[in-house]
Order: structure tokens, then C-alpha cells, then sequence
């Protein structure tokens, strides 16, 4: 047998795909967890309640993500993080997925080296003032003292917009929404920005919410989604379709309730896909044939998730809005399965 040699071998490493980061649903199996990293509280979207459990739009997909890779929802361990720390976490190898009211920008993509999965909340900037401020836009805030997150694409379109509007500010720096609620509750700031979803979700939790208006400007486009790490595309994968199953359901009729029905007798070539009973898509990611099916299960369709956290029932009592299905007006779109 001829020897390699040295350039030989480093031709043959080359060629190699990347693995730095390869093995994540090895080893979520092995330590039969998902961990996730989520907001430190959020009302509608993740926060802990009386008892310490973790509920919200975002912690459903945690619960989701578990259903379907461990087949059991309870399987997750909730990592919360500060603006500041979140990506940090993540690219360390402390938490497995973000599913954290997070801006996919070019920067956190490219340079951060995020790989986000997709969409499933769109928002926007916006400003809450307290009603008695007699204040009706945000272009008539200069002077005013802002509440801003640390380490947010919302600190950089806050100086975008005062800039661009030649008016003046005086940012008010916080660490988390919690921290934000208590300095504009105790007066601290004139205002408090951040995506809308956020700003109500915030004034939810007030003990007179109608004293607080948001106003009517968004300065941002926002589109919060799942992110993982560089380099472990499996997982990516795995992450990205489970986004799209949930979306998929929705458009399918596809619920919480129904879902078992469906997989046992269904005349949809598309939903049997979705829920294995109809070739294997799960082998394909590593995943059981039946792995939409515990997710939608556990938890629901996406238009389920959004109205028993965020919707017009909730204290949150958000619109749909962008976020309904594509089919009637909104930009919720899942790619097919097939």
C-alpha cells in the first residue's frame, strides 16, 4: 500500500464536510433534554408562573422541539438570557436552540454565526408612553428619556430614527424587560421601546394598562425567529421543519385534538406526509416517522399556539395580522412536504 503523503491528506481533509458543530441531536439523546434558550420573562411569549413553570408563545416551540425529537414535550431545559447573553450561549454550546423573540439580521447570520431557521413571529418597533403625557407621535419625543435592552437591534433603530428625524433622546440602559417595566413604572423614562408584540405584552401586566398608549409609529421591521449554531445542519434542519410542521398544520386543519385521527385515515396525500403515515420525511432528519405528530400534539397547530398566548382572548390581545396564513392575507407560509 503506497504512504500518503502530507498534501494528500490535507486534500482529502478538505474535502471533508465541516463538522464543528455536528452531533447536537446526539447529544440532546444522550443527555434526553433539549436545552433551550429562552427570554428571562415575557408575558404572552415566556415567563414562569406561580408554580415555576415556564409557559408562552416561544416556550411551546421548546416543548414542540422535545415532542419531536425525544417524544416527550416535559423534555426540555429552559435557559433564560439577557440580550447580552443569549447569542453567547448558544454558540458555547450552553443551550441546543433559541427560540427567543429574536431579530434575524444580516449581521447576527453572517457574523454572529447564527443559523436561523425561519419566522414564526413577525413584529416591529414601537414606543409606550404613559396616556398622560398627552404625547400622540413619536416624532414629538424629543428630549425624552428612553427604556432600551442592551445588546438589541432596537438600541440601533432608536438612534436611527431620533437621527433621522433631527431630534434628541436620553437612553435610559436596561438589562431585561423586567428591569424595563420597573424604570418606566417608577418613572425613570418617558418611554419604553421595543417590538410592539413586547410593548403589549408589557402593558398587559399593568395594574391600569388604558393609562399607557402605544403609538402609532413602527421603525422597524422585526422578524423574530428559531436560531442555531453554524456548522450542524441535521439540526438545522430538524428546527426549520418543525417551524414549518407547525405552520403546515395550521393550513391542513391540522390540530391538537385531530391530530391522531388524521395520522390513522387521512385522504391527503400532504397531511400523511406531515405525520409519517405516508413515507418516512422523519428518517430523512433522524427523526421517528411520527414526529410532527407528537409536536402538533403536544402542543398544537401554530394558529393554536398564537391564540392561547398572544391572541385577542389573551391579556396580550394581539391580531394576527402578518402573522395569519399566507391563504388569508398574512406571510405565515410553509414550504410543502414532499
Amino acid at each position: 500500500m503506497k504512504r500518503l503523503t502530507i498534501a494528500t491528506l490535507a486534500m482529502i481533509a478538505t474535502a471533508l464536510p465541516a463538522s464543528v458543530e455536528a452531533g447536537t441531536l446526539d447529544n440532546i439523546r444522550k443527555n434526553d433534554e433539549v436545552r433551550c434558550v429562552i427570554a428571562t420573562g415575557l408575558a404572552g411569549f415566556a415567563y414562569s408562573d406561580a408554580t415555576g413553570k415556564w409557559k408562552g408563545f416561544d416556550v411551546d416551540f421548546c416543548r414542540a422541539t422535545a415532542a419531536a425529537v425525544l417524544g416527550d414535550a416535559d423534555k426540555v431545559k429552559f435557559i433564560p438570557t439577557t440580550g447580552k447573553t443569549r447569542f453567547t450561549v448558544l454558540n458555547s454550546g450552553e443551550g441546543d436552540v433559541l427560540w427567543r423573540n429574536t431579530t434575524w439580521t444580516f449581521v447576527r447570520d453572517v457574523d454572529v454565526k447564527l443559523a436561523f431557521q425561519g419566522v414564526n413571529y413577525y413584529d416591529g418597533q414601537g414606543f409606550m408612553v404613559p396616556k398622560k403625557l398627552g404625547v400622540k407621535s413619536a416624532k414629538e419625543l424629543d428630549g425624552a428619556s428612553v427604556c432600551i435592552q442592551t445588546g438589541t437591534t432596537t438600541e440601533l433603530n432608536l438612534a436611527d430614527f431620533f437621527r433621522t428625524n433631527k431630534i434628541n433622546y436620553e437612553p435610559v440602559p436596561v438589562e431585561t424587560n423586567d428591569e424595563a417595566r420597573a424604570s418606566y413604572m417608577a418613572g425613570r423614562c418617558d418611554v419604553y421601546t421595543t417590538d410592539a408584540s413586547g410593548l403589549a405584552a408589557t402593558r398587559s401586566t399593568f395594574t391600569k394598562p388604558d393609562d399607557h398608549i402605544i403609538l402609532p409609529e413602527i421603525i422597524s421591521k422585526e422578524p423574530l425567529g428559531p436560531a442555531t449554531r453554524h456548522g450542524d445542519d441535521q439540526w438545522s434542519d430538524i428546527v426549520r421543519w418543525l417551524l414549518n410542521a407547525l405552520i403546515a398544520a395550521e393550513e391542513l386543519g391540522v390540530t391538537q385534538a385531530n391530530v391522531d385521527q388524521f395520522a390513522a385515515k387521512s385522504d391527503n396525500p400532504e397531511i400523511n406526509r406531515l405525520l409519517g403515515s405516508e413515507g418516512n420525511l422523519g428518517g430523512m432528519i433522524g427523526l421517528e416517522k411520527n414526529w410532527a405528530q407528537n409536536a402538533i400534539k403536544a402542543v398544537g397547530n401554530y394558529g393554536e399556539i398564537f391564540a392561547r398566548n398572544l391572541g385577542t382572548k389573551t391579556p396580550i390581545a394581539l391580531e394576527r395580522g402578518l402573522n395569519q396564513m399566507w391563504s388569508k392575507g398574512g406571510l405565515i407560509y410553509a414550504p410543502p412536504f414532499r
